[in-house]
C-alpha cells in the first residue's frame, strides 16, 4: 500500500484503497485541483478578453485587430478554430479571417467556407441601395445553410451575427471536431462578446474613415471659399459722382449669389484707381445660381468668367444677357440648375444707367426728388433654360441723390423662428426709409444688414445666400 502525502504539516498520513486495491486521490485534493483548474480556465479567459480589449483600444488597422478574432474566439472556448466571414458593400460574402489550433484540417475547413461563400454571395440578387439590410439578412441566414452543408456533421458548429448599427455584417463561426465537445451557454455567450467586440471595432473604423472624408471634403470647402472670396470685389471701384457698398453673406462656405463690378475698358484694367478709370463707364451685375454650396459656386465661378470677357468685348446689356443664355444653356442643359443675372452698365459723364435683366429681382430705384420707390426691369427668362429667350433693356437717367439697390432673394425670403419670411414689401419700406434718413451708401447697407439679422434672430443663421449693393448718385458740389 503506498501512502501520498496531504502536507508537510503535522498531521498523520494515511491512503485510500478503492474496490480495486489502488490508492484513490482524496475527495477534499481533487476538489482543490478542480477549482485550481477553473480558476486557471477563468484567468486565461480573462487575460485573452483583456487583450482583445487592448487591441481595440490601440490597434489604428482594423486588418491587423481581425486577425485577432478566430483566435481568441477559438481560444476562449477551447474550441479547434475559427472563421470570421463579413458582407461586404459590393455585395460579396467573404471569407475575411480562419484560425485553426491545429493545420491536420485547416485546409479542409478553408476549402468548405470558400466554397459556402461563393455559393451564397451567387445567389444573391441586385437589390436596390435602400434595401441593402435586408440583403444582409437573407446572406447571412443562406450563409449559415451553406457552411453547415459544407463542412457537414464531424464539426461541432456555432456561428454568431456581427451587427454593426443594426445591420447584421457577417458571422463570426466557432467550430470542433472533438465529438465530446459542447456548445454550453457559457461558451456561447463568450463567443457573442468577441463577436460585439468585432462589431465595435468595424464601426470605430468605419466612423473614422468617414470623419477623414468629411475633414477632407471641409478643406476642399475651405479652399472653395477661399476662392470665391478672392473671386468677389474686394472693395468697390472709385466712379466718379458715385457712392457705392456692398456686401455678400453666404449661407455656407461657398454660395450661388454673386456681384461684380465690371471695367468695361482694357485701359481700366491697367490703371485701376487712375482718374481715367473713374470717369469711364463701368459694368454692374448681380445674380443667384439655383442652389448652394459647391455646385451653386463652380456655377457661379464659370458665368463671372464669362460675363467679364463680355464685357470687355463692348456689347450691349441684351447682347450680353443673350451671349450668356445660349453658353449656358449648353452647359447646365439636364442639370436642373439656372441661374438669374441682372445686368447694368453706368456711364458717369451722363448719369446714364442701362440695363437688362434675365428674371432676378428687379433693383429698387429711389427718386431723392419725389422721395418715391420704383423698380428697374426688362423682360427675360433664367439663363441657360431656354435657348431661345430673346433679351431686352433699357436705360434710365440718374440725378443727384439717387439710389439704386441690388438685392438677391435671400433678403425676401429670409425666415424667422416663426416662420415668417421678411417679404419683399417689408425691405421696400425699410430701403425707402433708409434712403430718407441716411446720406451713405455704406450707412443704407449696415442698416438693412442689421434690420434683417434682428428679424430672424440673432442666434439663426441665414438659409440662403444675401447679397446687398448700394449705388447712391452723390448730391452735386452746390
Amino acid at each position: 500500500m503506498t501512502s501520498v502525502p496531504m502536507s508537510s504539516g503535522s498531521s498523520p498520513s494515511f491512503e485510500v484503497t478503492g474496490s480495486t486495491g489502488l490508492p484513490e486521490a482524496p475527495p477534499v485534493f481533487a476538489l482543490k485541483e478542480l477549482v485550481a483548474r477553473l480558476q486557471r480556465e477563468q484567468y486565461k479567459i480573462q487575460d485573452l478578453l483583456s487583450s482583445l480589449g487592448f487591441a481595440l483600444r490601440s490597434l489604428n488597422n482594423l486588418n491587423q485587430f481581425l486577425e485577432l478574432i478566430p483566435m481568441i474566439a477559438s481560444r476562449v472556448t477551447d474550441a479547434g478554430g475559427g472563421a470570421l466571414v463579413l458582407f461586404r458593400a459590393d455585395g460579396q460574402v467573404r471569407l475575411e479571417r480562419l484560425h485553426c489550433q491545429s493545420e491536420d484540417h485547416c485546409q479542409n475547413v478553408r476549402s468548405a467556407l470558400e466554397a459556402a461563400t461563393r455559393q451564397v454571395t451567387a445567389s444573391l440578387q441586385p437589390t436596390a441601395e435602400g434595401s441593402i439590410t435586408a440583403t444582409a439578412r437573407n446572406a447571412m441566414v443562406a450563409l449559415d445553410h451553406q457552411v453547415n452543408r459544407y463542412l457537414g456533421d464531424e464539426f461541432q458548429l456555432f456561428g454568431t451575427a456581427i451587427i454593426v448599427q443594426n445591420v447584421e455584417r457577417g458571422r463570426l463561426y466557432v467550430f470542433s471536431r472533438d465529438p465530446d465537445y459542447a456548445w454550453t451557454e457559457t461558451r456561447q455567450k463568450l463567443v457573442r462578446l468577441v463577436a460585439d467586440q468585432t462589431s465595435v471595432a468595424i464601426e470605430n473604423n468605419e466612423l473614422t474613415v468617414a470623419l477623414r472624408k468629411k475633414e477632407r471634403l471641409d478643406r476642399e470647402m475651405e479652399i472653395g471659399a477661399e476662392i470665391q472670396l478672392q473671386l468677389l470685389p474686394r472693395q468697390c471701384p472709385s466712379i466718379i459722382g458715385m457712392d457705392l457698398a456692398a456686401q455678400c453673406k453666404t449661407a455656407q462656405r461657398v454660395g450661388g449669389d454673386y456681384y461684380d463690378f465690371i471695367p468695361t475698358t482694357y485701359d481700366q484694367l491697367r490703371y485701376p484707381g487712375s482718374e481715367v478709370s473713374a470717369v469711364a463707364p463701368w459694368s454692374l451685375a448681380i445674380g443667384d445660381v439655383m442652389g448652394k454650396g459647391v455646385p451653386a459656386g463652380l456655377i457661379m465661378t464659370m458665368m463671372r468668367g464669362m460675363l467679364r470677357a463680355e464685357v470687355l468685348n463692348g456689347h450691349s446689356p441684351a447682347q450680353i444677357l443673350q451671349h450668356l443664355n445660349f453658353v449656358m444653356h449648353s452647359d447646365l442643359e439636364n442639370s436642373n440648375r439656372f441661374v438669374t443675372l441682372f445686368y447694368a452698365e453706368y456711364d458717369p459723364t451722363r448719369r446714364l444707367l442701362a440695363y437688362g435683366n434675365a428674371a432676378h429681382n428687379p433693383p429698387f430705384l429711389w427718386r431723392a426728388a419725389t422721395g418715391t420707390m420704383t423698380r428697374l426691369d426688362t423682360e427675360g427668362m433664367l439663363l441657360g433654360l431656354d435657348m431661345t429667350t430673346q433679351y431686352y433693356e433699357d436705360s434710365i437717367e440718374l440725378q443727384p441723390g439717387d439710389t439704386v439697390i441690388f438685392y438677391t432673394d435671400g433678403f425676401t425670403e429670409a425666415a424667422n423662428g416663426r416662420g415668417e419670411r421678411f417679404e419683399e414689401e417689408n425691405l421696400e419700406r425699410a430701403l425707402q426709409w433708409a434712403c430718407r434718413n441716411f446720406t451713405t451708401a455704406d450707412e443704407i447697407l449696415n442698416y438693412t444688414f442689421d434690420l434683417l439679422t434682428r428679424f430672424i434672430g440673432g442666434d439663426r443663421s441665414n438659409e440662403d445666400d444675401m447679397t446687398l449693393v448700394v449705388m447712391r448718385v452723390k448730391p452735386d458740389a452746390a
